[in-house]
Parts: structure tokens; C-alpha cells; sequence
């Protein structure tokens, strides 16, 4: 990616959080092209290749096949796009924080902050986790304070739904990618995207107490 050039960029997670009750690994990704079009158009014709009455607006690699998220991989993987990932080994955490969510809080700055480094004219659309506003909220700011050494930048932030936007779709079959090869050590799917990995960086902390 050229620095001068706006790219676009979509963040999902793969796994659960919680030290105590979630999964071993939780995923952030982010995927970012110059062009949105490059990480829609890979869904859309997933979905058209689905059998007649089985058709949804949303693809979710959860419920789909192997076969068709593999598939949906090495359609994105075709197109000139970069994936940062930041993987939270949590069951390397001893003092987790009181608030479970801020793993994923810092998980999801730290990708940004990795994607920015790299492209610093960027808009960032989130997958909308939580209902409530001041989580939203708190999530936003959270990614801000994360940049503020990092200049010049121009950051743009909204969080929105994944059945709206088929670029979450896209993002949210390469967070399952990654979480396959942390999760249950199956880097398969992962090699597909390789290519186009820009970042990836492993968390394994102790302490997460404030």
C-alpha cells in the first residue's frame, strides 16, 4: 500500500473472550484494499454460487463449509489486499482484566495501530460488537489513544453491521482463517492468505490488570 493512498480497511474477531471462559486464542483481523469493491465482490459471488432457497445476505465462515470458505479465501487472496492480525493468547493470562471485553479493546488497537504504521490515510469500519453507545464509544477511543505517536495520520472510524457491509464477511472468514491455525492447530486455510499477511503479532501477557 502507498502512503498517500486512502485504503479502506474492515476488522472482525474470530473466537471468544475470557480468560476463565473463552476460547484459548481470540483473533482480531483486519482486512484493507484501496479498493472496497475488491473485498465485496469475493462475498457476493459466494453467496450466487449457493444452491437455490439456500441463498442469505450474509455469509458467516462459522456455518459455512470448509470447501466454501476455502473457496471465499483464495477469491480474496486473488485481489490486491493486506490482512493484519493480532492473536491474544489467553490462556497465558493470570491477572485478567475486570472487564473481560478490554482484551478485545487493546487486541482491536493494536491491529489498527499495526494496519496505520503502514497506511496512515485509512478508513476503518468495525464490525458493530456491541448494542450500547458508551461501548461503542469506549471501543473508538480506545483505538485513538492507541495512535496518537503515530502522525501524520488521518483515521476514519465506524462500526457497522456485518449484513450491510459484505466487506465484514470477507473479514470474518480470514479472523476464522487465523483462528484455525491458533485454535486448532489446522494452518490450512491460513497458507491460502499468507501472501497478503502485512502484520501478525501474538499477545501472550500475564498481567492485564489497569
Amino acid at each position: 500500500m502507498i502512503d498517500s493512498i486512502l485504503c479502506y480497511a474492515f476488522l472482525d474477531e474470530s473466537g471468544t473472550v475470557g480468560a476463565l471462559k473463552g476460547t484459548h486464542f481470540l483473533v482480531v483481523a483486519v482486512l484493507a484494499a484501496e479498493n472496497p469493491r475488491d473485498l465485496e465482490l469475493p462475498v457476493r459471488r459466494a453467496l450466487k454460487k449457493q444452491e437455490r432457497g439456500l441463498i442469505k445476505s450474509e455469509l458467516k465462515a462459522a456455518n459455512n463449509s470448509e470447501k466454501a470458505n476455502l473457496r471465499l479465501l483464495e477469491a480474496i487472496a486473488k485481489h490486491d489486499v493486506s490482512i493484519v492480525a493480532v492473536i491474544v493468547d489467553q490462556q497465558a493470562i493470570l491477572r485478567p482484566p475486570e472487564d473481560p471485553e478490554e482484551i478485545y479493546r487493546q487486541a482491536a488497537a493494536q491491529a489498527v495501530r499495526l494496519l496505520v504504521e503502514h497506511c496512515p490515510k485509512i478508513e476503518i469500519c468495525l464490525d458493530k460488537r456491541y448494542t450500547h453507545e458508551p461501548l461503542r464509544y469506549e471501543l473508538e477511543r480506545r483505538i485513538r489513544e492507541d495512535l496518537v505517536d503515530i502522525f501524520p495520520q488521518m483515521v476514519l472510524l465506524r462500526q457497522e453491521s456485518s449484513q450491510e457491509r459484505k466487506e465484514l464477511q470477507a473479514v470474518d472468514v480470514v479472523a476464522w482463517a487465523f483462528f484455525q491455525k491458533y485454535e486448532r492447530g489446522n494452518p490450512r486455510f491460513y497458507e491460502v492468505i499468507a501472501p497478503r499477511v502485512l502484520a501478525e503479532e501474538v499477545i501472550a501477557r500475564q498481567n492485564w490488570q489497569e
